[in-house]
C-alpha cells in the first residue's frame, strides 16, 4: 500500500478515536507536517467521511454526523468487544426488535472481518450466560434511547405510566437495567421525591423543555435497587443484626434489602426488607450466623422458633 494511503488512513483510524485532534498533534502522530495533515482531511472528504472543522483556538478536526457510516477501523481487541457485545444483547436484549438487530450486525460484522478474526466470531457468539436468555419484560428501544438522552444530557423527562391519565415531570439520574428489566430514576416532579419507573411501564417518555443539575450524590444504581427492595410485600421485616454490611450482602443483596448502622450499637447494621413469606427470611438469619435480634414483625420469632425445632429435631442422634 503507497505510504500517503496508509497515512490517510491512519489519520482516519486517529479521528475515530473521538474528540476533536487539532493539526499540529495529528502531524506529529502521522509525521508529516500540517499542511499535509489538510491534504489528506481533503481525501477523505472526497471519499464522503464526514470530516468536521472546527474552528478556534481549541480548533481542530473531528468525525461529524453524516448520512452515511464511514469506513470503521477496528483494532482486534475491539473487534472481539464489539462480537461479545452483540452476542450479549442478542442474548438479553430489551426487546424481540433489539435482540433480532443484534444478530443481523453480527452476521454484518463477520462478513468484513479479517480473516483471522472472522473464523474467532462464531465461537465468541457461542459464549453462554447465567443471565436470563430473554428479558422478564419486552421494553422499547426508542423508550430506553429517549430516557438514556436524558439522563446523558440533563434534559426533563415528559411520562406517563400505562393505565393513568397524569403525565409528569421527571429529572432522570440515569437508566439501569436489573435482571431483564429497565428502569429510568430521578427526581419526580408529582411528588417531590426521587422515583423509579420501570420502562415498559411506561405509556408516554419524550424529551421536555429545559434542562437541571443532578444533586453531586446522585446514584442510579443505588436508588433502583433500594427502590426494589422497599416493594411492598406481605411482610415488612426489620432485624438488627450483629455483623457488617460485607457480610450480609453475600446472603442479601441490595436489591433486596436496605442496610444502616444500628445507631449507638457498634457493630451491629439494622436490615429492613419486603417478604412474601418468612420462612426464607429465618432461613437467610440462620446462614447468616451471627446474633440478631427480630424487631418486626413478630411473627418471624415463631418462624426462627420453628426453623430452630426443625433443625434440632433433623440433628438428633437416630439411636
Amino acid at each position: 500500500m503507497p505510504r500517503p494511503t496508509a497515512r490517510v488512513l491512519a489519520l482516519l483510524e486517529l479521528l475515530q478515536a473521538g474528540g476533536t485532534r487539532t493539526a499540529a498533534d495529528l502531524a506529529s502522530r502521522l509525521e508529516v507536517d500540517e499542511r499535509t495533515v489538510r491534504r489528506y482531511v481533503a481525501h477523505l472528504l472526497d471519499l464522503d467521511v464526514p470530516v468536521e472543522t472546527v474552528r478556534g483556538r481549541h480548533g481542530g478536526f473531528r468525525i461529524a454526523a453524516g448520512s452515511r457510516l464511514p469506513p470503521l477501523m477496528l483494532t482486534d481487541e475491539e473487534a472481539v468487544a464489539v462480537v461479545l457485545g452483540l452476542g450479549g444483547v442478542a442474548r438479553t436484549g430489551p426487546s424481540t426488535a433489539v435482540r433480532t438487530a443484534a444478530e443481523t450486525a453480527t452476521a454484518k460484522l463477520g462478513r468484513v472481518l479479517p480473516a483471522r478474526l472472522a473464523a474467532r466470531a462464531p465461537g465468541l457468539g457461542d459464549v453462554r450466560s447465567t443471565a436470563p436468555s430473554r428479558p422478564a419484560t419486552e421494553a422499547s428501544a426508542e423508550a430506553i434511547a429517549t430516557a438514556t438522552t436524558g439522563a446523558r444530557e440533563r434534559r426533563l423527562l415528559r411520562i406517563r405510566r400505562s393505565g393513568t391519565t397524569t403525565t409528569r415531570t421527571l429529572l432522570p439520574w440515569g437508566v439501569v437495567e436489573h435482571d431483564g428489566r429497565w428502569y429510568v430514576t430521578g427526581l419526580d416532579s408529582a411528588s417531590d421525591a426521587v422515583r423509579t419507573f420501570r420502562i415498559d411501564r411506561l405509556e408516554r417518555i419524550e424529551l421536555g423543555e429545559g434542562r437541571f443539575v443532578p444533586p453531586s450524590d446522585a446514584d442510579p444504581v443505588r436508588e433502583v435497587l433500594a427502590a426494589l427492595a422497599g416493594t411492598p410485600r406481605a411482610f415488612s421485616v426489620r432485624v438488627a443484626v450483629e455483623a457488617g454490611e460485607d457480610r450480609i450482602r453475600r446472603s442479601l443483596p441490595a436489591s433486596i434489602a436496605v442496610l444502616e448502622p444500628l445507631p449507638g450499637e457498634d457493630g451491629w447494621t439494622r436490615v429492613s426488607l419486603e417478604a412474601a413469606r418468612l420462612d426464607w427470611v429465618a432461613g437467610v438469619l440462620a446462614l447468616l450466623d451471627a446474633p440478631f435480634r427480630v424487631e418486626q414483625p413478630a411473627a418471624l420469632r415463631e418462624e426462627v422458633r420453628r426453623l430452630a425445632d426443625r433443625l434440632r429435631a433433623r440433628a438428633a442422634d437416630p439411636g
